[in-house]
């Protein structure tokens, strides 16, 4: 299905904001470039003064430059300089070094989360059953603090913070379960990735099995909490086909809210995706209630045909054909937690 229908529900980009802000970046970096130059100047200057030859070997101070992190083998000098330093992989471009080893103190749920078991809500079930061991005791309190030194065990296994962030948007077909595992046996969403990635990596909140469109998969515990929390308001677009035309009335009550068994419900936006067939609908919701989209026109009497997620937050499906799978850009990822920054600032607001 084309994605057309839902451009209204897309965000739409401010071209004068977008050029305001690329401005003001180019400008701090040019500002950080002269500072720089300056300061190496001023460096040879004093060097001189103390009775420094002109030709001798300064010292180099490392650039907050992305080459001189991995810089490459040269000839001559820069070889020999950079050879007596440990040098470390290149990041590949579906990776962020966003969390760093080293840390002071953290709970044990959002530590275990840093270490790609699962999410911190993942990860409480998982310590309330024993099954964490802290410098060999278990602990079942999720908020325990626990530091660098300490020894984190779980399976067996000692625990390490995950260095490599990973970020991986699927089209997911019908008929896949959305799991790590599934002790029945049948397909889970994890297969269709298998060749994504080495790094354990699970799946954004959930789609069901008859459920298609847009999963993200990672193992940065930090963004899927935020995604997956309430407070957030994570926006969701679906494309729902249905066996009959939904009436204007039931469209009506759709938008102004209905009660269902697990309390009151409305769609933030809805409309039809197809003019000429009122049986398929878009619906925007941020709500992550189990099958609520379903259970919002079961509620009415209709029959869900197929439903597609196809948009999730600010992603979308576009040019992922069903069934694969592509990393996120480094934009996207920004965006991502941009945005989950803006909202939560939004919601202590509203609450205040």
């Amino acid at each position: 299905m084309s994605q057309q229908p839902f451009k209204k529900f897309a965000v739409k980009k401010n071209n004068a904001a977008i050029k305001e802000k690329f401005k003001q970046e180019k400008k701090a970096a040019k500002k950080a470039r002269a500072e720089g130059i300056n300061k190496r100047f001023e460096e040879k200057r004093a060097l001189k003064r103390q009775g420094y030859s002109p030709s001798a070997q300064i010292p180099q101070q490392e650039k907050p430059d992305k080459r001189q992190k991995y810089p490459q083998k040269g000839i001559g000098n820069k070889q020999q300089a950079t050879s007596n330093k440990q040098q470390s992989p290149p990041t590949q471009h579906r990776t962020s070094n966003i969390v760093h080893q080293a840390f002071s103190e953290m709970p044990l749920n959002k530590f275990i989360a840093h270490c790609g078991v699962g999410s911190r809500r993942d990860a409480v079930p998982l310590i309330k059953e024993g099954k964490i061991t802290v410098n060999g005791d278990v602990v079942t309190e999720p908020g325990f603090k626990v530091m660098d030194k300490d020894v984190i065990m779980f399976n067996g296994k000692k625990l390490f913070v995950t260095k490599n962030m990973v970020y991986i948007l699927l089209n997911k077909p019908k008929d896949y379960i959305t799991t790590t595992d599934d002790p029945q046996g049948r397909k889970t969403v994890l297969q269709l990735i298998k060749h994504a990635t080495t790094e354990r990596v699970y799946p954004i909140g959930r789609l069901d099995r008859n459920t298609s469109g847009v999963l993200l998969f990672t193992n940065d515990g930090e963004l899927t909490q935020q995604l997956t929390h309430p407070s957030y308001n994570i926006k969701k677009v679906y494309e729902v086909k249905l066996d009959k035309r939904v009436t204007k009335a039931h469209f009506d009550k759709i938008v102004s809210g209905i009660t269902l068994e697990d309390g009151e419900i409305h769609a933030d936006a809805l409309a039809y995706a197809d003019s000429h067939d009122k049986a398929i609908i878009g619906i925007e919701i941020h709500s992550g209630r189990n099958r609520i989209v379903r259970r919002i026109f079961e509620h009415f009497g209709y029959d869900v045909k197929a439903l597609d997620r196809v948009m999730y937050a600010s992603l979308t499906k576009k040019n992922v054909e069903r069934g694969k799978w592509r990393y996120l850009s480094e934009k996207e990822i920004r965006q991502l937690k941009y945005m989950n920054t803006k909202q939560k600032i939004t919601c202590a607001k509203e609450q205040a």
